[in-house]
């Protein structure tokens, strides 16, 4: 079966990579994809349309989406109308990602835990909420901005440059209104489930490190690094969340007529008061894919499939009971302004280590690879135990190198921390 992958950053190369390991897959190809990519047919970015005149005209019998612009602009539909089989939720689903305020009145619907929220089209308004509620909170902007819309506000003043942030400009079209809730407290963890409107089947638990600096500090970044399994996500814990969480999920869909067929990205935090939704993606996390992949025996491909067909009851997913870690290398400068085309060296240094170097923000000038992008690399190793694949990780870190490159070294801390106190 050919294959056709939306995307090209870290977490589309770590679909290809499994992808590419299905028996069942033919030629993969990936719409931009990355040099990084081995063996993976890429082709140009286009339109909806045109991606969907190349599957057809290429025989693709799966398309997988990795981002979530293309699934809020409507890709799914496009394909679906060709009669085509993709992943991932329609364009009215989709806005559980694509509008913050849309989620959270489904949440409120259905009854999922999450936080209080006041949602506001105009500055004057949304200042007057934070001062009448003071801080701590959380300012959001309400539609996508690539993973940085969201401040986490310790101060009054910090909220306002937030809200006045989001009305002046800073992230375009997504700060045109803005939400604000109350901040929560505890450990987050992310639950990626693949979901066909019938079954919901949660992948390998995950946690990503979203500040820029050691100890979870600085600004907010896509992710710094990611681990799995989470072990704050106890069997117990689980438990609760598929039932406080999950099928919730999924019976609001189905009370709402929501066509979902795809990836629900849930992005909790494990409050004193039990799980509490933060967010929803409609589609794999990134970094958090590269440690979960890393960890799947059984064939991705086949559970896309079933995903798409509606019998993802039929599958069962098999998993290592190997700890898998991702640390994020990112160009100087970022997550605000940052370099690129800085030459990168020692990638095939860090695989010889038996690390996987996930390529996100990379290009090919004159036959060397270089930056492009802030988060350039998620390398990603294995261990016995969570110590060993923290250190066999960063030990493939170490050999690369380009100037200005910088990444954070606590990835998997609190899991380090936990296995101390045991």
């Amino acid at each position: 079966m050919n294959v056709l992958l939306i995307g090209g950053g870290g977490r589309e190369h770590a679909l290809a990579w499994k992808l590419m390991q299905s028996p069942q897959a033919g030629v993969v190809y990936c719409s931009p994809g990355n040099p990084g990519m081995r063996g993976v047919v890429t082709v140009p970015e286009g339109t909806l349309a045109e991606l969907a005149d190349f599957a057809v005209a290429h025989q693709v019998g799966l398309t997988m989406v990795g981002p979530e612009a293309p699934l809020c602009a409507g890709i799914v539909d496009e394909f679906r109308r060709r009669g085509l089989r993709i992943v991932g939720p329609d364009q009215y689903a989709a806005q559980l990602e694509g509008s913050k305020s849309f989620a959270k009145q489904f949440m409120q619907r259905h009854g999922l835990p999450t936080a209080a929220s006041w949602h506001f089209t105009a500055e004057e308004p949304a200042l007057a909420c934070v001062r009448q509620r003071g801080a701590p909170l959380v300012v959001k902007a309400d539609g996508l901005a690539a993973g940085k819309g969201v401040v986490v506000a310790t101060t009054v003043a910090e909220a306002e440059a937030a809200v006045r942030a989001c009305f002046g400009g800073a992230f375009g079209a997504a700060g045109a209104s803005v939400l604000i809730e109350e901040c929560l407290f505890g450990e987050e963890a992310s639950i990626i489930a693949l979901c066909d409107g019938k079954t919901i089947v949660p992948l390998a638990t995950s946690q990503d490190h979203k500040r820029a600096g050691d100890g979870d500090t600085g600004p907010n970044t896509g992710g710094m690094g990611a681990y799995s399994p989470a072990p704050v996500v106890t069997p117990e814990l689980e438990q609760v969340i598929d039932a406080q969480i999950m099928q919730p999920f999924l019976r609001g869909c189905q009370a709402d007529g929501l066509d979902f067929r795809g990836v629900i990205y849930a992005g909790l935090m494990l409050t004193a008061q039990g799980p509490k939704v933060l967010e929803f993606n409609v589609r794999f996390g990134d970094p958090e894919t590269q440690a979960i992949l890393a960890r799947l025996d059984s064939d991705l491909l086949e559970a896309l499939v079933a995903t798409a067909d509606g019998r993802l009851a039929e599958v069962e997913l098999v998993w290592s009971p190997k700890p898998a870690v991702c640390v994020v290398m990112a160009s100087e400068g970022y997550p605000n302004k940052y370099r690129k085309g800085d030459p990168i060296r020692g990638i095939d240094a860090a695989e010889a280590t038996g690390a996987v170097v996930f390529q996100a923000g990379t290009r090919i000038e004159n036959g060397q690879t270089v930056t492009s992008g802030g988060r350039v690399l998620g390398v990603t190793a294995l261990g016995q135990d969570i110590a060993e694949a923290v250190a066999n990780a960063y030990q493939a870190v170490e050999l690369i190198s380009w100037p200005g490159a910088w990444y954070r070294r606590d990835i998997a801390h609190r899991a380090l921390q936990r296995d101390k106190q045991r």
